[in-house]
């Protein structure tokens, strides 16, 4: 086992904060999106689109870390602020009322947010669909203007967290059962035999039947695409620790996260693509890395043995030493950038109608919200399977 000091994680908290910080003095009412490697400076969205509960996830977070009403009263804000996206029918919605709005009950027991995520995640469970058997991604969800109710990916899963919330927080059993409902044909869709994840289908909306596979934002229609490979790991994971008597989601899990470690490069922080034939000269995606270094992390807590477990929290302790060491900055001599901005994340290489936003070297909310989240598990503020 590799021995890693707590202050190590405390110290990159604290850069983390730094970047939060200099964040909220920038911004005005629009959400950070992704900003460029270079320069730091935030593309914003009016609404928070598909990501904008990764922003006050964060704040949640320094809330419930520090005490300070600093970071309360403007997680509060930037949760309120999602309410509009409430009622809209696309299955992401469950990634931003779950990390934006239902972590405030979850990391500060904020009644506002309880109420708020619970009108979405009520919403939600109104989307699933029992013909397909899940909750197709829903006419407005951000991806592409051709998407509908006859399609699904391995993102879809992002419904997943909020609804086992909502089944906890009321006690009404149809969210969880919807949430079961939804993870295991979504994985049994999207996961390959090997462990590998193709990320979309198509489906007949008459009987649910597999039309085709694709993975739109890959290298190729049949590419392993990093973030896909991440989102069912990590939304897996969370349903595992809902639902631990399920062993076809164990299985999987593991699958998966053993094709990760077993394809991701010694450095441990992945390619864009996975098949991408320019490796090792093409992007890295420190976001869809991020995302794995949360799931192995609760993988390290669920994991039916105890050699299993210590193999996981290693693999994340050290995904998460790779990224702070070579993604956080400042991250070498003369750095000029804001402190705390995990570079070096693929938020879009395809170009191409389908693609609203394409950049390659960036900071993402999203996969500084899963470092955050990765350090305050290791820094032992909360329990990897409680969030």
């Amino acid at each position: 086992m590799v021995s890693t000091a707590k202050p190590r994680w405390e110290q990159a908290i604290e850069r983390m904060r730094c970047r939060v910080d200099q964040t909220l003095e920038s911004l005005q009412s629009e959400f950070p999106h992704w900003a460029e490697a270079a320069t730091g400076t935030w593309t914003t969205t009016v609404d928070g689109d598909w990501t904008g509960g990764a922003w006050p996830g964060m704040l949640w977070l320094f809330a419930r870390r520090t005490g300070s009403s600093r970071y309360l009263d403007a997680a509060r804000l930037w949760s309120s602020r999602l309410e509009p996206r409430a009622h809209l029918q696309t299955a992401f919605k469950g990634f931003g009322f779950y990390y934006g709005v239902a972590l405030g009950d979850i990391l500060c027991a904020d009644k506002d947010a309880a109420t708020l995520a619970l009108d979405a995640a009520q919403s939600l469970k109104g989307q699933y669909d029992p013909r397909l058997g899940l909750i197709p991604l829903g006419g407005d969800a951000e991806e592409s203007e051709d998407v509908g109710n006859c399609f699904s990916s391995i993102d879809s899963l992002q419904a997943v967290p909020l609804l086992f919330w909502a089944a906890e927080k009321t006690g009404e059993a149809s969210f969880a059962d919807v949430a079961a409902r939804h993870t295991t044909r979504v994985l049994d869709i999207h996961m390959r035999p090997d462990g590998s994840i193709v990320q979309s289908s198509e489906l007949n909306p008459a009987n649910g039947k597999v039309v085709r596979h694709f993975t739109h934002k890959g290298f190729s229609e049949s590419s392993v695409w990093a973030r896909a490979q991440a989102w069912g790991l990590v939304y897996a994971a969370v349903a595992l620790a809902h639902r631990p008597q399920e062993k076809r989601w164990m299985e999987q899990l593991i699958a998966g996260a053993d094709w990760w470690l077993s394809h991701v490069p010694p450095g441990l922080v992945a390619f864009w693509d996975f098949d991408d034939p320019a490796i090792p000269n093409t992007e890295t995606d420190t976001a869809a890395t991020a995302i794995v270094c949360s799931a192995l992390l609760k993988l390290g807590r669920l994991a039916p043995s105890a050699d299993l477990r210590a193999k996981y929290q290693d693999a994340g302790e050290l995904t998460a030493l790779a990224l702070i060491n070579g993604y956080l900055t400042p991250v070498g001599a003369g750095e000029t950038r804001s402190q705390g901005m995990l570079v070096g994340a693929c938020f879009n290489k395809r170009r191409d109608a389908r693609v609203r936003d394409s950049v390659t070297n960036a900071e993402t909310i999203f996969g500084s919200y899963y470092l955050l989240e990765s350090l305050n598990v290791l820094d032992g503020l909360i329990e990897a399977e409680k969030i």
